[in-house]
């Protein structure tokens, strides 16, 4: 699947090993090797840690095709309404190939 039409666009990648990334696409080869401008990683915590979720700043971010596990659209404006530091949740987990 090409990611041509995700060009230029805010996304969320999920990787395989759990970790979650927002950024705008800015690059991508025929192996999904990703690059990320403006890139934060969401941290979420869980409920039982008593601590506040973070948004870790990374900047521009390469991520190598073969740690990509997912990629998607981010609707901005619903992103914007949400106070991230505020969202709990368990860890994703990693993928197995």
């Amino acid at each position: 699947m090409s990611l041509n039409n995700y060009m230029n666009k805010k996304v969320c990648i999920i990787t395989t090993d759990g970790r979650t990334l927002v950024g705008t696409l800015v690059a991508s080869d025929n192996t999904t090797n990703l690059v990320l401008s403006g890139t934060t990683e969401r941290v979420i915590k869980t409920v039982e840690e008593g601590e506040p979720s973070e948004e870790v700043p990374h900047g521009l971010y390469v991520v190598r095709g073969e740690n990509v596990c997912v990629v998607g659209l981010v609707d901005e404006a619903l992103d914007a309404s949400i106070n991230w530091t505020e969202v709990k949740g368990v860890p994703i987990g990693t993928t197995k190939h």
